[in-house]
């Protein structure tokens, strides 16, 4: 994406942000990845916690000078971990007990714990990419459990997208969009629930920003003409007073493709079919067969499974080969 500063972030009616996190996510410094603990705290924060993931306990000091170049990248490889480790802190000068206990005698001290035993751990200010080789090695490669979080995110997704819980569903493609910006299933479901909710400036915002490699996806392009579906039907006048016009004039078939349009935008997708096939019961030349054209393109944004598009198009084949 281009020009656009992470329009997944903002809010459908103010709450819109990515709750979840991936593998490339990132937290602060002290984020819910990294806590400082206690000798009291310990064994929870460190002996129970690392039967749910791996958790590293730094043993540090103020005064040690390697440790506070340690610390910041430590803190970052933990943090784009993205909860596949946690980090745990301790301050010996505040609590010897442990490190006593554990034989630390130098610090920095990395120990690395799983199932409640400490199992691995480093000493001294190491690089970066040896922090990322012994998270590694403890964890697994981010890549493919990046890959399965992003793929259950997006399926859970679209069901509160199908159910009409709009909000959850934003929360859930933008957490998707911040760990892969360029994920075209996630755009396309910001952009539709952005559609749902009637923020239709928005939507065209994120849509006009993608980079035409995105453009091209089936998923983009499925929203980009229902937004412009949209953005047609608030053009085309009061549906109250089209249905007053086709009541004293039922061949007023312009009237009845405008109203038609109108009750797709506004989710009335049996009514708009039932208006559309009206118009083709009546005069199949309106327009050069323009409501069968129109009904088709409702088909192909609304899906091959969505229930009014099966139940559009045997009725639509009933006409046609009757």
């Amino acid at each position: 994406m281009s020009g656009m500063d992470n329009p997944y972030g903002a809010s459908l009616g103010g709450q819109m942000t990515g709750s979840a996190s991936f593998g490339g996510g990132q937290s602060g410094a002290q984020g819910s990845y990294i806590k400082d603990t206690t000798t009291a705290n310990f064994s929870k924060d460190v002996m129970d916690e690392s039967r749910r993931q791996p958790v590293l306990v730094d043993f540090w000091a103020p005064w040690c000078g390697p440790c506070k170049q340690l610390t910041p990248v430590l803190e970052k490889v933990v943090n784009e971990a993205g909860g596949r480790v946690k980090l745990v802190k301790l301050n010996i000068d505040d609590h010897p007990a442990i490190p006593g206990q554990l034989g630390i005698q130098s610090i920095p001290a990395i120990v690395a714990f799983v199932d409640g035993r400490p199992v691995d751990g480093f000493m001294g200010a190491v690089p970066e990419s040896q922090i990322l080789q012994f998270i590694e090695k403890l964890a697994g490669p981010a890549g493919d459990d990046q890959e399965a979080e992003i793929e259950a995110a997006l399926a859970e997704a679209k069901q509160l997208l199908e159910a009409g819980d709009f909000q959850n569903a934003a929360q859930l493609f933008g957490a998707v969009m911040q760990a892969d910006p360029e994920n075209a299933a996630a755009v396309a479901g910001i952009a539709e629930c952005m559609i749902a909710v009637g923020q239709y400036e928005r939507a065209s915002e994120l849509l006009s920003a993608l980079t035409e490699e995105l453009t091209k996806d089936p998923a983009v392009q499925a929203a980009s003409k229902k937004l412009a579906q949209f953005e047609e039907a608030r053009k085309l006048g009061d549906p109250l007073a089209l249905q007053q016009a086709l009541q004293l004039n039922p061949d007023d078939h312009a009237s009845r493709l405008k109203l038609a349009k109108i009750l797709n935008a506004q989710g009335k997708r049996e009514e708009a079919v039932e208006e559309l096939l009206t118009i083709m019961r009546k005069d199949r030349t309106f327009e050069d067969d323009g409501a069968r054209k129109q009904l088709v393109e409702f088909f192909e944004t609304w899906g091959f499974k969505d229930p009014a598009s099966i139940s559009g198009r045997r009725k639509l084949s009933s006409i046609l080969f009757s």
